[in-house]
């Protein structure tokens, strides 16, 4: 059996960790990107390497950078959770076209009332 290099490795869970955080599943993601299930399951075991062509299509499915699922931050464990899911988030809305960024906008608001309208109903009972 041919041995994982170190690279593949780093790449592979950077890349099953962006899915992760992004609700997808290998079967969606695989999907989306226009490869087998098999094939991303072995990207993110590291048993094979990310072509060029498939890590652009993946980068733009997950809205990640390159950068992100090259180069692990420096500072990223050092990051509370609570401040890694907010740069994800910010960094997945940030790449959305202006319209789609508008209706997340609008979604996002529409969940906050929601949300104080329950903490209201909780203080009342």
């Amino acid at each position: 059996m041919k041995e994982k290099k170190p690279i593949n490795i780093e790449v592979g869970q950077r890349i099953k960790e962006r899915r992760e955080a992004a609700g997808l599943t290998q079967e969606t993601l695989a999907e989306m990107v226009g490869l087998g299930v098999k094939h991303i399951s072995a990207i993110e075991r590291g048993a094979i390497g990310v072509s060029l062509p498939t890590l652009k299509r993946v980068c733009t499915v997950l809205s990640v950078s390159a950068d992100d699922l090259l180069f692990d931050a420096p500072d990223a464990a050092a990051q509370s959770e609570q401040e890694r899911t907010i740069h994800q988030v910010s960094k997945r809305l940030s790449r959305l076209p202006a319209n789609e960024l508008k209706v997340m906008k609008e979604l996002l608001d529409k969940a906050f009332e929601a949300m104080a309208v329950a903490k209201e109903d909780q203080k009342a009972q």
